[in-house]
């Protein structure tokens, strides 16, 4: 049986994801990827629920394995995503940042940052107003473990996607 409190208190853990914290929401997140899942496979897909979303992914290389899979991922719940290549670093001034973030949280219902410090994701977060998330695509984000939970019907990689289309519904369709 999957830990869900250990997973909390990974050093890069589910808080990264911004609203999802607690026992509850990561319970939340598992059983909506089961419900997916089941929907993937008794209807052959899954319902545009992110329609009309417009999510940023934040990266210098969007042809990467795990920029696609967040990039496959919200566009088959309805949402559309835009590359965006990071021009934020550690040593960008916090008044950029701080701009930077706020003009995110004007254009995106949320922004996906793969590859940036953990320091620089929670700055652009406190400043966007809109879910932020730290790699939550990348092969080893904590939450890649839910996948263990699943129904084995279905590849690995697609139990992947179906958890972080649950993610995202958690945190952007609420």
């Amino acid at each position: 049986m999957l830990d869900l409190d250990h997973l909390l208190h990974e050093p890069r853990s589910v808080l990264s994801l911004d609203h999802l914290s607690s026992r509850r929401d990561l319970a939340s997140v598992l059983a909506g990827a089961g419900r997916l899942q089941r929907a993937a496979t008794d209807a052959g897909g899954v319902l545009p629920l992110l329609r009309g979303k417009k999510l940023g992914l934040l990266c210098e290389d969007d042809t990467t394995a795990d920029a696609q899979l967040f990039r496959r991922s919200a566009e088959e719940l309805g949402a559309h995503v835009a590359h965006i290549r990071p021009s934020l670093s550690d040593l960008t001034t916090a008044p950029e940042v701080r701009h930077t973030a706020n003009m995110l949280g004007r254009l995106y219902d949320a922004v996906e940052c793969q590859d940036l410090s953990p320091a620089l994701v929670r700055e652009v977060r406190k400043g966007a107003g809109i879910p932020v998330y730290d790699g939550v695509g990348l092969q080893h984000h904590p939450t890649a473990i839910l996948i263990e939970s699943l129904d084995n019907s279905n590849s690995a990689a697609d139990r992947r996607r179906f958890v972080l289309q649950a993610a995202l519904l958690q945190t952007i369709a609420n």
